[in-house]
């Protein structure tokens, strides 16, 4: 396959310690090509964020994305982040992303797109932090 004949999308991957959620869009982001979660793929809920559960939900979600022509894609890893939410990802994060590269799909670009706070609201915890 020569690189002029990629078509890309962009796979938006969130990962928190409650689940992974796997989103295929086209390049611009705005039109969805597939649609995973942990919880569609396993019946207990507490291996929704196992990474188990995210590589059958990559799996489920980049045979649909290459049903439709996609055969490379952009990575974008979000973790739940903000003001109070923990900055990395969960544990499916990684083992998504090496079940969409072995599914055959080419990754371009990996990137964090965390929600990082810009001293905003006030953090939880009180005047002198949380008491251990």
């Amino acid at each position: 396959m020569r690189p002029g004949n990629i078509r890309w999308g962009v796979v938006h991957i969130f990962s928190s310690y409650n689940n992974t959620i796997i989103h295929i869009t086209d390049i611009s982001g705005t039109e969805t090509i597939a649609l995973a979660s942990g919880g569609q793929v396993v019946k207990a809920h507490r291996m929704e964020s196992s990474p188990t559960a995210a590589m059958m939900a990559a799996k489920k979600a980049a045979e649909v994305a290459m049903d439709k022509g996609i055969n490379g894609i952009h990575v974008k890893i979000k973790a739940p982040g903000g003001h109070n939410g923990p900055n990395n990802p969960g544990p499916g994060a990684q083992a998504a992303i090496r079940a969409l590269s072995r599914m055959g799909l080419r990754i371009g670009i990996i990137e964090d797109v965390t929600p990082l706070p810009h001293d905003g609201c006030r953090k939880k915890g009180g005047k002198r932090g949380r008491r251990v």
